[in-house]
């Protein structure tokens, strides 16, 4: 049950904005087996300047294409299932119109007892909702 934050520059048609979403949504289903109903997104626009999003030293330029992606998830995925991941999201990006230097991700895990779904309950902890299992 990811939370997943996308941080875009305004500019972008609604169809465009569908497109990245679909496609990291897509990729999570495809990289961690979760339902594909199991989606919660919210997707930002921000004028221009809220975004700085810079190389890191690494030697690259990004442009004002910049896809931010926050995702909030249990934690217990290896290594290699988050480096998979972040090459299908940039894969299914690249799709989508995003070049691959345009796609920064920030992966944040956490355990049941910091997700509620409603009526300030925590579903986990509860057993309303079983566990997700780690892919």
């Amino acid at each position: 049950m990811p939370l997943v934050r996308i941080d875009m520059q305004a500019g972008r048609d609604a169809a465009q904005v569908q497109k990245i979403a679909d496609a990291i949504h897509d990729a999570i289903v495809d990289q961690y087996g979760i339902p594909e109903r199991d989606r919660f997104q919210v997707i930002n626009q921000l004028p221009a300047g809220g975004i700085i999003a810079q190389d890191a030293g690494l030697g690259f330029e990004r442009t004002d294409g910049v896809v931010m992606i926050q995702i909030f998830t249990q934690r217990g995925r290896s290594q290699n299932a988050k480096q998979l991941l972040y090459q299908a999201i940039a894969s299914k990006l690249a799709c989508a119109g995003v070049v691959p230097e345009n796609v920064f991700i920030g992966y944040v895990e956490n355990g049941p007892e910091d997700w509620s779904f409603g009526f300030g309950q925590a579903q986990y902890l509860t057993g309303e909702l079983a566990v997700p299992a780690k892919n």
